[in-house]
Parts: C-alpha cells; sequence; structure tokens
C-alpha cells in the first residue's frame, strides 16, 4: 500500500522520516465468476488505495453486502445463476443498499444489454476486456457522487425534516432517510410505500399547502408540497408534530353520551364494563364507539384512547 512520509525528529533533535499509511480511497465490492478477472481488478484497486471485497456470484455478492456496504459495485453482467442484472436489481431494491452505485463489467456492447443494465439500477458500464485507466475513472466518478449525494441526503434529516419525491405516478423517486422511518412508522409496513389515498392527497396539494396523518402514537405526520422539483415529480416535506388532543376532541363533536363512553374506555374499561356502568347493552357501547372512531378520524380502540388520554391531562 503506498505511503507518506511525514517529517519528525530524535533524541538529538535531527529531523527523521516517520512512515505513515495513505488513507484508503474507499471500499469496492468486485463481483466475478472469472479468477483471472478478479486477481487484476484486486490488484489494480488496492495499488489505487481501495479496500476490495470479492464474490464469485450474485448470491456471495448479496451476503457480502450483509455485512458490509461498499462505495461502489463492479459488477459482471453475465454469470452462472443470479444474473448481474438481477443482483443489481436486489441491491436497488434494498433501502440500505439503494445509494450504492452499481457498474457494470460485460462483454455485450450491443445496445439492449446496455439498456438492460440501466433498467435494472446499474448508473454505468465498462466493456470488456476490462481498461484499466477507464474503470479507475469512472470508479472514481461515481464512488465520489455517491458519497456527496449520501451527505446530502444525510444532512437534510438534521433539522428534523424528511425529504420525500413522488413521480406522478406515485411511486417513490427519493426519500432521505427520516422520511422512511416516518413512512414505515405511521403506515407500518417494511416496505414504506404509503397507501394510494394518502399519495393521492398529498399530489393533489397547492405549493405550499399541508396534508396530515394522524397516529395512534400522539403524533401527526404532516406533508407539506413544494411544488415540482423535477421532471414530473413533487417534493414533499414531512415533519412529525405531537397532535394537540384536547382541539383535536372539541373538533369532533362528540355527543355527551359518546364522551363518557370514551372516558371509560380511556380508563381501560370493556364494552361490557362500559354497559354495566352506563346502564346500556354492550351493543349500544360498540355502536357509541364506531360514531367515536368516525368523528375522531382513528381506526383502532388503542388510538381513540391515547387520544382521550392527552386531552384528559
Amino acid at each position: 500500500m503506498p505511503s507518506t512520509s511525514t517529517p519528525s525528529s530524535n533524541n538529538s533533535g535531527h529531523p527523521m522520516t516517520v512512515e505513515t499509511a495513505s488513507p484508503p480511497h474507499g471500499t469496492v465490492l468486485v463481483v466475478d465468476d472469472a479468477p483471472e478477472t478478479l486477481r487484476w481488478l484486486c490488484d489494480l484497486l488496492e495499488a489505487e488505495r481501495y479496500s476490495v471485497l470479492v464474490a464469485r456470484s450474485g448470491e456471495e455478492a448479496l451476503e457480502r453486502l450483509e455485512y458490509a456496504v461498499p462505495d461502489a459495485v463492479l459488477l459482471d453482467a453475465v454469470m452462472p445463476g443470479l444474473s448481474g442484472f438481477e443482483t443489481c436489481r436486489r441491491i436497488k431494491a434494498n433501502p440500505a443498499w439503494s445509494h450504492v452505485p452499481v457498474i457494470f463489467m460485460t462483454g455485450l456492447s450491443e445496445t439492449d444489454s446496455i439498456v438492460r443494465g440501466f433498467d435494472s439500477g446499474g448508473v454505468d458500464y465498462v466493456v470488456k476486456p476490462v481498461r484499466a485507466e477507464e474503470v479507475l475513472a469512472r470508479l472514481a466518478t461515481h464512488a465520489r457522487n455517491a458519497r456527496v449525494a449520501r451527505m446530502a441526503r444525510d444532512a437534510v434529516d438534521v433539522g428534523g425534516i424528511g425529504v420525500l419525491l413522488l413521480d406522478a405516478r406515485g411511486r417513490i423517486a427519493w426519500r432521505s432517510p427520516q422520511a422512511e422511518a416516518w413512512l414505515r412508522d405511521r403506515f407500518g409496513s417494511d416496505d414504506p410505500r404509503p397507501p394510494a389515498g394518502w399519495i393521492a392527497q398529498v399530489l393533489a396539494l397547492a405549493p405550499g399547502e399541508e396534508a396530515a396523518a394522524d397516529g395512534a402514537d400522539g403524533h401527526r405526520l404532516v406533508a407539506k408540497s413544494l411544488g415540482r422539483a423535477g421532471l414530473d415529480e413533487t417534493m414533499l416535506l414531512l415533519q412529525r408534530r405531537e397532535e394537540a388532543a384536547g382541539a383535536r376532541l372539541d373538533d369532533a363533536a362528540l355527543t355527551p353520551r359518546e364522551t363518557e363512553v370514551l372516558s371509560w374506555v380511556a380508563k381501560g374499561k370493556t364494552n361490557r364494563d362500559i354497559a354495566e356502568i352506563l346502564g346500556m347493552s354492550p351493543r349500544t357501547v360498540n355502536k357509541h364507539l364506531e360514531h367515536v372512531f368516525e368523528k375522531l378520524g382513528v381506526e383502532t380502540r388503542a388510538a381513540a384512547a391515547a387520544l382521550a388520554s392527552r386531552a384528559l391531562r
């Protein structure tokens, strides 16, 4: 590994040289089923101060990514088993890996193969036999751009604001880590894609308008439209705000009986308990609760109870 010399001094006061290792340029995952190609690329990249991870197949590449996320991937397009195109699609489908640039190495220079590589999520390609200067230049450019984009993405969340980009068909084009976490918490899915109704609502917002989605934890996920951010894309700022429970109950205009039922729900009473306390049937209690849920805009007993508990503090 190359090193740099740093001047220092010994006990006699005369300068001497201390060898210090140069910092690596980053980590690259090289995926190829040909041993000679792997060996040549490893030597080339290590000479340029990259840390190198190696995989002999698409399946092995995905296993490597479970343990370490590189700054870039050099991926053979044609391999036995899982092809490079399918491997790239799986990398891009995982939120933890999707930011990593994938550069294809391929002997297929036909247009349809190149298009297939880009469609699967690749950012670039080099044609085999790979030329050292070309692969190093492309790798340095894409790794640097990805690093800058990742830093910008993470910086967005520092102020407690998430960013979400939706395309014209309502698909998520990009989201910051904070936005992804809030969407997952609010809509309860490992794939943080909001429901179609919410997407339609926020896409219909004029620039500066807001829409809120209430949660059971006493917080609201507020989306503010910034309008068009690119070609048929809408940018939304997401914030998580504590809900004003008392104001929400006032706006709901509950009847006195509905308010009584809700107050006992907040105290942990069952429908049968409430029926005995208020002198009505459990079926009537359930009917009152249906109206309460509808007026409060919640779907569960727990969400209604949480609102009532905060309002009664």
